[in-house]
């Protein structure tokens, strides 16, 4: 499994999670966003819900990756959310949503917000890696499992 320490804090993954709706997803990636990153929550929400009004995030499988791009970053961050009961979210498959990677990216970065959407595609496209992240128990095994931190003790 790919390693995504590069995009992901510790404090920007969240399992279990209890959400009833799309409106109060995007509220809690944008509290991940502002306590792992120290970014604007409001702005967060904001544009990952522009984004996504022009045309949903969900690419089926049960899979989100909302994406923004944002002035204030250097750097591309991430954010995972894995809800205990899948969400509505006009997916292009109209499956209900249970797991949920956002990206943030600098204005400026065409080609790199890009490549790591297209990075985060092919991992929740896996399905042996996809199970492996649907099977967490904690957040702390989540960030381990997506940081490559599972891969690293098993060498």
């Amino acid at each position: 499994m790919d390693d995504f320490s590069d995009l992901l804090a510790a404090d920007a993954v969240s399992s279990a999670v209890n959400i009833p709706n799309k409106k109060q997803l995007f509220q809690k990636l944008g509290q991940l966003a502002a306590s792992a990153y120290g970014l604007d929550a409001t702005e967060v929400i904001e544009r990952i819900t522009e984004r996504e009004r022009l045309g949903s995030t969900g690419f089926g499988g049960g899979i989100a990756i909302p994406h923004a791009k944002l002035d204030s970053l250097d750097k591309v961050h991430g954010a995972v959310v894995l809800l205990s009961e899948p969400i509505p979210f006009d997916a292009i498959d109209d499956a209900p949503v249970d797991v949920v990677f956002m990206l943030l990216s600098p204005t400026d970065s065409g080609a790199e917000h890009l490549k790591t959407l297209a990075r985060v595609s092919r991992l929740l496209r896996n399905e042996r890696a996809l199970a492996r992240i649907r099977g967490v128990g904690s957040d702390a095994a989540l960030y381990a499992l997506l940081a490559g931190g599972e891969t690293r003790d098993a060498a």
